[in-house]
């Protein structure tokens, strides 16, 4: 009886080794193909406050919450069994999917240039006529759809990264990041949306500092969300064409990651911070490429424009 009671807890703790393995595994693959799409996370992080801005404090919160919950549900029923379908069944489509996902993140980036360098503004008369419930259900709508194309975005970045990996490692990864990037993203977006409220409530503090601070919150909300939406554009514009220029040396089309590359060299010849140079000259080469793409798709849609 003692051997067999031992051979059961030598059992147990092989059972325990192979799930700290496979625990390790899958935090591993969930931090590296996490890493790869933190431009669309910033992107994402920089878009979204401006669903929930413009409504009662009260309602900002609910609002953001909303959100979040559509885009759990854009993760989890939707976007993660397309994921591993993908992966099971034809992983040669990733390249591709993730291709013309770039271009669409191209595309809409230069559409933001565009608006800007005119002084466009797209306030819809139809959103004057609505209520205030009307128009919170079409932002909290828009919100979520434009979620499901970054987390599209998000989720192929990220099986890319675990194709190699086997599909339960995968599936785990890829929920453990899909999680993640949620709770962070809606994290940061529900504390900006509800930072001029904590402005408003340390400027009515009796500390001189606490007034200062408030009131530098309050007047400085508008410039950091105008900050936001220049963050978000030029991400959209270096994640898009990174995603291009990937799928470009994948398939063996040289000149192009060829010239991001010595882009990125050049980059790290300044000393002692040439990594970041680097990082930054790449950054801004793959934006470039993005802003060609990104002007090509807009002109070949630009009848369609008019038409409508």
């Amino acid at each position: 009886m003692a051997s067999g009671l031992a051979a059961l807890l030598d059992d147990v703790a092989g059972i325990a080794k192979i799930a700290a393995a496979s625990v390790d595994d899958v935090a591993g693959a969930a931090g590296k193909a996490g890493s790869k799409a933190v431009g669309v996370v910033v992107d994402d992080t920089a878009v979204t406050p401006g669903y929930a801005m413009g409504f009662t404090p009260d309602r900002e919160l609910p609002i953001v919450w909303k959100i979040a919950k559509g885009s759990l549900r854009n993760k989890f029923l939707f976007l993660l069994p397309g994921a591993l379908l993908l992966s099971a069944f034809a992983p040669m489509l990733v390249t591709p999917l993730l291709m013309i996902g770039g271009a669409y993140l191209c595309f809409e980036a230069t559409e933001k240039v565009l608006e800007a360098i005119r002084h466009e503004d797209h306030t819809g008369k139809e959103e004057l006529a609505l209520s205030s419930e009307e128009l919170e259900k079409q932002k909290v709508a828009g919100a979520i759809r434009t979620d499901m194309i970054l987390s599209a975005e998000i989720m192929a970045i990220a099986l890319a990264d675990v194709t190699s990996r086997p599909l339960a490692i995968q599936a785990a990864a890829l929920a453990v990041v899909s999680l993640a990037i949620t709770v962070m993203v809606y994290g940061v977006v529900a504390l900006i949306v509800k930072m001029d409220d904590i402005g408003l409530h340390m400027a009515a503090r009796p500390s001189r500092g606490a007034q200062a601070t408030g009131a530098a919150l309050v007047k400085g909300m508008p410039k950091v969300l105008a900050g936001l939406a220049i963050v978000g554009t030029a991400a959209m514009l270096w994640v898009g064409g990174g995603i291009i220029v990937h799928g470009l040396h994948e398939y063996h089309f040289s000149p192009i990651p060829e010239w991001v590359e010595a882009a990125r060299h050049a980059g790290e010849v300044v000393p002692g911070i040439g990594p970041v140079t680097g990082w930054l000259a790449m950054a801004a080469a793959s934006a470039v490429v993005g802003l060609v793409v990104g002007g090509v798709i807009v002109a070949a849609t630009l009848p369609f424009h008019k038409k409508h």
